[in-house]
This record gives structure tokens, C-alpha cells and sequence, in this order.
């Protein structure tokens, strides 16, 4: 795929947040004219600990996407178990096969879409955080509190 091409698409898949966007879910360039790293705005989905928040995440895309994932990173702290400290995901989309699901025919929309998903379900049995994996697994109650309570101090 050529730059323009390249250029295009992302241009193309941006503009879609503006007209059809996806509930909760905003996404636009840092930049103007530079579609190399996107600011996105989350909100946390209904039901889930994080239903009140609003969480920022930066999209750095790479030169060669489609073919290589983009870059996602929340800037918001998030008390997740798989999203760490340094606002890292762990999510199989994010990541090149034969570990990762990452294919060229997944778009911005769907893979903020499932990060949203992965919100409101997390995946304790391929964690980036431990102890919040574990939390999740045999105290969810204690886990909701947690995350409700970091949501809030960092979110809203």
C-alpha cells in the first residue's frame, strides 16, 4: 500500500467518527493535517465500572498500517487487568498473528469498539496487571470498587 493510500484510508476511517460515530467514541488527528497520531475519548461503557468515566487514549499509527496495528495507549489511568500502569493494552487485535488477531481489514472504529468491549469485560486469564487479574477473578466486588473508585478520581 502506497503513502497515499495509506493517508487515504486513515483520512477516510477518521472521518467516519464525524459521521456515524460509534456511541461513546470520539477520534481525531493531534494534528490538522496529520493523521500519524490520533486523539481518542472514550467513555466508559453502561454497566460497567467505568459507565461515568471519560478516558483518553492516544492512536499512533504506524507506516506500515493496515498491515502492522496501530499503537494504543490510554492516557487516563485505568484500574483494568489488562491495561497497565503506563496505559499499555493487552487485547489480541493489537497485535501481529501468529500471538495477536490484528488483521488489514480491521478498522479504527472496530478496534476502539472492542477496546470499549474489553472495558466492560476484561480478559483476567491473559492480564498485563497481576494483581488486578486476580482481584477479578476472586473478589469482583472488591474489583468493581476499586475501578469505580479510580474511574472517578481520574475519569470524570
Amino acid at each position: 500500500m502506497t503513502s497515499v493510500a495509506r493517508a487515504a484510508r486513515i483520512a477516510r476511517e477518521v472521518k467516519n467518527f464525524e459521521i456515524t460515530p460509534p456511541w461513546g467514541i470520539t477520534c481525531k488527528p493531534v494534528k490538522d493535517d496529520n493523521f500519524d497520531v490520533l486523539s481518542v475519548t472514550l467513555l466508559g461503557p453502561k454497566g460497567s465500572p467505568y459507565e461515568n468515566g471519560k478516558f483518553k487514549v492516544t492512536v499512533t499509527i504506524p507506516e506500515k498500517y493496515p498491515f502492522e496495528p496501530p499503537l494504543v495507549k490510554f492516557v487516563t489511568p485505568v484500574y483494568h487487568p489488562n491495561i497497565d500502569k503506563g496505559g499499555r493494552i493487552c487485547m489480541d487485535m493489537l497485535k501481529m498473528p501468529p500471538k495477536g488477531a490484528w488483521l488489514p481489514t480491521i478498522t479504527l472504529e472496530t478496534l476502539l469498539v472492542s477496546l470499549q468491549t474489553l472495558m466492560a469485560n476484561p480478559n483476567p486469564d491473559d492480564p498485563l496487571m497481576m494483581d488486578i487479574a486476580n482481584e477479578y477473578k476472586h473478589d469482583k466486588d472488591q474489583y468493581v470498587l476499586n475501578a469505580k473508585k479510580y474511574t472517578e478520581k481520574y475519569a470524570v
